[in-house]
């Protein structure tokens, strides 16, 4: 007789910390609290119930769910039941919900009651939508089944599931913020990977207390849930963010973790309750999701604390980092974190040597399966080493120093090219971000009829201030190369943004270049 393959996947780990950590918290949200055990037990619930309907592995099960604790029973329920989770961002339309849910070929759908009219309109467009069961955290109506229902006499039990480390662990769509979403399917050996890589390079252990500010659909909220709940640690979920609330927060319970993307920073700097706020618990801040400015790091290096990790990555599964030791580089996204590779090569696909611009392209143990039903997609992502690995192409451009540190110049489809010469918009950004009337900023390329195109500045100004357009254009001016040099700078009160606040530049560009 031999022994069985002692693989301790994620779902039997959570189940460890309910039998030996029962009674310590693991998830806050609102004024729920949930100990492990609790926690533990109410994914069951919903993971057997899934069995049930036969809607566990290998099914898809869609979440169209806002912030709440339900929303992470649930999300953790679907994995425990070994279906793939589809996690969809409640900020789409419903005709792009409906191509999502087609995509997936979902089996199962959960809303709730800030979502269920998004949902309905959806299903009206999706494809198979007779054939999903369609569950509501509010009360039953017609096709939808109320959630708190469809749980009574759900065994609370582990779930009877075999897990593979090849088995679909989720499919995440992409931001969308240069094209159509694609899906990425990561598996459960991509994301324990994610889980224990993460926790080591954050310095997690079972007595962190971890803060999630952004919504559980997208991928990089799970920065504060897969890696903390590995260790045992607490996760306390925001339901919306406000500077505020996130500053009452970290002192209420304690936070030594979180994770925001650079305008939530950007939002708790300006505020008028930081100076009097308790953050003295907050040990390690992560910044990710779009470029961190470097007047913006050196900010909160000063007034949040010495713990930043800038981590720069892609869905697909590559990450660098740059760890609290390593701000000395500035301008640096750090090394690769634990387990990945990288390389910098050029429009034919050769490797370059340190300092030379090229695309990035990244290897590493939390890499995604495939893009969903994307074959040509997926074996255009793919670069081969000189050992035959597997790399994925990242579409941004970077160098990497002597010492491998990796620099952003910017995403290939954002480069500027005016009269020839290549313009990163990432190194004007810092220009500007670094005057003391703008609060934010991103740059475009628009048409121009003598230079093909030039750089454009969008400006959010700080809040209460009357910028001068043509003084703060003459002040850019003087500090950029003849290349980068704007030809105009717009006011603007927001940005169209993905989930984690990255700006979608293609929606900024579309006017400009409709017209022609």
């Amino acid at each position: 007789m031999a022994l069985d393959d002692t693989q301790v996947f994620l779902p039997e780990l959570w189940a460890s910390h309910a039998r030996f950590r029962a009674n310590k918290t693991a998830l806050v949200c609102g004024d729920q609290r949930l100990t492990w055990s609790e926690l533990n037990t109410s994914c069951n619930r919903v993971a057997n119930r899934l069995l049930e309907a036969n809607a566990g592995k290998p099914a898809k099960v869609a979440l169209l769910m806002n912030n709440s604790a339900q929303t992470a029973v649930v999300l953790l329920g679907i994995i425990k039941s070994g279906a793939c989770v589809v996690p969809i961002s409640t900020m789409l339309t419903a005709s792009q919900v409906a191509s999502l849910l087609t995509d997936s070929g979902a089996a199962v759908l959960f809303a709730d009651a800030s979502t269920q009219a998004l949902a309905d309109a959806a299903l009206a467009e999706t494809v198979h939508k007779d054939q999903i069961l369609t569950v509501c955290s509010c009360s039953r109506r017609g096709r939808w089944r109320a959630l708190d229902d469809w749980l009574v006499g759900a065994g609370e039990g582990e779930p009877s599931v075999h897990y593979n480390l090849d088995d679909d662990f989720n499919i995440i769509y992409s931001s969308g913020t240069t094209g159509t979403p694609k899906g990425i399917v990561q598996t459960h050996r991509a994301r324990q990977h994610w889980s224990y890589s993460n926790a080591l390079e954050l310095r997690m252990d079972h007595t962190s207390i971890a803060l999630a500010t952004t919504s559980l659909y997208s991928n990089g909220t799970w920065f504060m849930l897969l890696p903390p709940l590995f260790v045992g640690a607490t996760v306390v979920v925001m339901e919306g963010f406000t500077p505020a609330s996130f500053l009452e927060l970290v002192a209420r319970e304690g936070v030594t973790h979180t994770f925001m993307v650079p305008t939530q920073y950007i939002g708790v700097l300006e505020s008028d309750n930081l100076d009097k706020a308790d953050i003295s618990s907050l040990n390690y801040m992560l910044s990710a999701g779009s470029p961190l400015r470097q007047d913006t790091k050196d900010a909160i290096l000063q007034r949040l604390g010495a713990g930043l990790f800038e981590l720069y990555g892609f869905s697909e599964g590559f990450a660098t980092m740059c760890r609290p030791e390593q701000q000395h580089k500035r301008g640096s996204v750090g090394t690769p974190v634990i387990g990945f590779d990288l390389r910098i090569v050029d429009e034919d696909g050769r490797e370059l040597s340190a300092g030379e611009p090229g695309e990035i392209v990244g290897y590493g143990g939390g890499l995604m399966k495939h893009y969903h039903n994307q074959l040509k997609e997926t074996d255009a992502a793919i670069w081969r080493d000189e050992r035959g690995r597997t790399f994925l192409r990242s579409g941004d451009i970077g160098t990497v120093d002597e010492e491998g540190f990796l620099y952003i110049l910017d995403r290939k489809k954002d480069m500027i090219i005016s009269g020839g010469f290549n313009v990163f918009p990432k190194d004007i950004e810092e220009v500007l971000g670094a005057h003391p009337d703008v609060s934010d900023v991103t740059v475009i390329g628009i048409p121009d009829p003598k230079w093909g195109e030039t750089p454009l500045a969008l400006v959010i100004p700080v809040a209460g201030c009357e910028v001068d357009i043509a003084g703060l254009l003459a002040w850019a001016n003087e500090r950029l190369a003849k290349a980068q040099r704007l030809k105009s700078v717009e006011l603007r009160n927001e940005f169209p943004r993905n989930a984690l606040g990255k700006v979608i530049k293609r929606e900024l560009r579309a006017p400009y270049w409709e017209a022609l």
